[in-house]
């Protein structure tokens, strides 16, 4: 499993009995997690200092109870980005922490490449992984069908001061946009996604990931320049492992480019028991160096 182990203003405190203790800045939050299927003491004291709570419903969704003041929006930062935060609907703050190991290896891959690197960064939500790459230096085209998030992402590269930087905040249905660059005769030399497993578009289209993640990976590899860098999945689909997504990544990648796949868990570390969480999946293409 791969852990971001590099964050000092996100911390997973502790997990049991089907829920996450975490520090987002200043701010403790507890949320669900499905995956805590442990019932371990909680003897962590902020266990009864957080600020609020995710209560999920049994018909869907769910509320935030507030136990404790606090802002209604807050930033944290990871190296030289920074984020806004805040509690939305469905437990969410918006930011991922554990695709921080993503953000660093696209980083490191875009600088290491010593030449102009444009990137497509697809359901590019806040746009945490759009301004790691512009911050090494790419040119990023982030598409995201929702309005909303694609404002909050532009709010981010202000306060990261990469407002200035190349990006493209487009809201468009990916698919779709994917099948107009094809017509455009556009390439990227990177490609990142984090299709989410359900969803609807900005037109009421209805994306359901099992039944269309093959097709949207194979109609942007047709977007790949000839000498790309990377192409990565992420998935929080329970029943879509890793490995699923590396064999897609393999059949229709490495034939044409070469390169290598790989694929695994990613997680947080958790400080009261030292072992590490999973939360959610990767799958990676590269070129060998």
């Amino acid at each position: 499993m791969r852990a971001a182990t590099a964050w000092k203003d996100y911390e997973l405190i502790d997990a049991s009995d089907g829920e996450r203790l975490e520090r987002w800045g200043d701010i403790i939050l507890i949320r669900p997690d499905p995956q805590i299927i442990w019932k371990t003491k909680k003897n962590e004291s902020l266990w009864k200092k957080a600020h609020a709570r995710y209560h999920r419903s049994n018909s869907g969704g769910g509320r935030w109870e507030r136990l404790r003041p606090f802002p209604d929006v807050w930033q944290i930062s990871y190296g030289e980005l920074r984020f806004n935060l805040k509690p939305m609907g469905f437990k969410h703050t918006g930011l991922f922490p554990e695709q921080a190991v993503n953000w660093d290896f696209m980083s490191d891959i875009i600088k290491k490449a010593n030449r102009p690197v444009k990137v497509l960064n697809l359901f590019g939500y806040t746009g945490a992984a759009t301004l790691a790459c512009a911050k090494a230096g790419a040119h990023v085209t982030h598409v995201d069908a929702s309005k909303g998030m694609v404002s909050w992402g532009r709010e981010n590269a202000v306060l990261s001061g990469l407002e200035d930087k190349p990006v493209r905040w487009l809201v468009d249905d990916c698919m779709k946009f994917v099948l107009r660059e094809q017509r455009r005769g556009n390439t990227y030399d990177a490609i990142v996604m984090d299709p989410p497993s359900y969803g609807r578009g900005p037109g009421g289209e209805v994306w359901k990931l099992e039944d269309q993640i093959y097709d949207l990976i194979m109609q942007c590899s047709v977007l790949l320049s000839e000498d790309p860098l990377f192409f990565i999945v992420n998935s929080y689909t329970e029943g879509l492992s890793p490995s699923v997504m590396g064999y897609m990544l393999s059949f229709l990648l490495v034939p044409r480019f070469g390169g290598q796949t790989q694929y695994d868990e990613i997680g947080l570390p958790v400080t009261q028991s030292g072992l590490v969480l999973p939360c959610g999946s990767t799958a990676i293409w590269s070129r060998l160096d």
